[in-house]
């Protein structure tokens, strides 16, 4: 009897480790896909905050003190180059020009009667009816009479001047902005009276990082991406592109960046002068590495996959992506164009499992 039951339980145990067997090996043998990176040039877009300002903005100042007679443009309102904005005080400089006007014809016309008796005194000198001093001092007040006239020269010039300063005329083609004084007020000279943009053409500066840079200039075709896009601050594209015009030539050191210039087209005039948006540069990438994102998964803050070995065991592999795309990661580093990595049930295995890989194409992929 004792015999009997022994034997009953060797062959229970016989056959539990048979079941085990057949379990392990059932597992072993199960099939998984798994499928290779795509190789594939593609291209990237970065998005940079910028500033945007207008080709040409100044501010309107005046250069002379007084009372601002009349204001003859409107916030808003498009300009000429050379058009009237603003008059100060011109009864009074065109005065004081008519004084400097009449002050030199004066000294020319006491210039022009000491020439004639400096002449006389010529001849009377040669006859002998004068001495030499009294000579002397003909010619020395006509050397005065002409310094005096250049001075009135001057004078009439710096009045003329004033005048011109009087009256404020737009320094080129362009947009008026706000006007902070009214007729009446009294400015002084530096007093800002307006500003004046012209946009038909706008600047964005915008700065990218080191890294960015490096990236930018050892694209494939530089020429090519000079062309940028801009995103306005509601989100929408500006409809017209527009290009890198120069950089800074060096790093800001506090913050790593540097600087770039884009010019947009603005013949709509809907970019303004102090404006905020995001330049997008399109980067190209030669032998990009794309992955399916579904055969990834995290561990300990890595994205990780599973590579399948040539004896077609697991290995856990760490990579590093560059760009996400719907249902795509670009690889950056961690894989190669000949490894296979898992593609489906990666919850179902570990590390050192080992499958019977089924090698399906990319365009399989997102078919099934």
């Amino acid at each position: 009897m004792k015999n009997y039951i022994w034997f009953l339980g060797v062959f229970a145990m016989m056959l539990a480790a048979s079941c085990t067997s057949k379990k392990e090996q059932s597992k072993k043998e199960e099939h998984f896909k798994v499928v290779r990176p795509l190789v594939k040039d593609t291209v990237s877009t970065n998005d940079y905050v910028a500033d945007i300002n207008a080709f040409q903005h100044v501010e309107i100042r005046a250069r002379v003190g007084g009372f601002i007679e009349s204001i003859l443009v409107d916030e808003g309102q498009e300009v000429r180059k050379g058009q009237v904005l603003f008059t100060i005080n011109t009864s009074v400089y065109q005065q004081n020009l008519q004084k400097a006007k009449a002050a030199t014809k004066s000294v020319s016309a006491e210039l022009n009667a000491a020439k004639i008796e400096l002449q006389g005194s010529k001849k009377l000198l040669d006859k002998n009816f004068i001495s030499r001093s009294e000579y002397d001092l003909a010619a020395a007040k006509l050397e005065a009479l002409e310094a005096k006239y250049k001075e009135a020269l001057a004078e009439e010039a710096e009045a003329e001047l004033n005048l011109s300063f009087a009256q404020i005329k737009a320094p080129y083609d362009g947009i008026i902005n706000r006007i902070p004084q009214k007729e009446g007020s009294l400015v002084e000279e530096g007093t800002l009276l307006t500003t004046i943009s012209n946009n038909k053409a706008m600047f964005a500066y915008f700065n990218i990082s080191e890294v960015d840079y490096l990236k930018y200039m050892s694209s494939m075709d530089v020429n090519e991406l000079k062309e940028v896009s801009l995103i306005l601050a509601d989100g929408n594209r500006y409809p017209f592109k527009g290009v890198i015009e120069t950089t800074e030539s060096e790093f800001d050191r506090n913050t790593g960046t540097i600087a770039f210039r884009a010019k947009f087209p603005n013949p709509d005039n809907v970019l303004k002068h102090g404006e905020t948006g995001k330049v997008r540069i399109r980067n190209k990438v030669r032998n990009a590495l794309f992955i399916p994102q579904k055969a990834t998964f995290n561990r300990q803050e890595h994205l990780c996959v599973f590579v399948v070995g040539d004896d077609h065991t697991l290995e856990v592999r760490k990579i590093s992506p560059s760009l996400r795309m719907p249902h795509l990661f670009v690889v950056e580093t961690g894989l190669g164009p000949k490894d296979r990595i898992l593609l489906e049930g990666v919850q179902h295995v570990k590390e050192g499992d080992k499958i019977i890989p089924e090698t399906v194409s990319f365009s399989q992929v997102f078919n099934h």
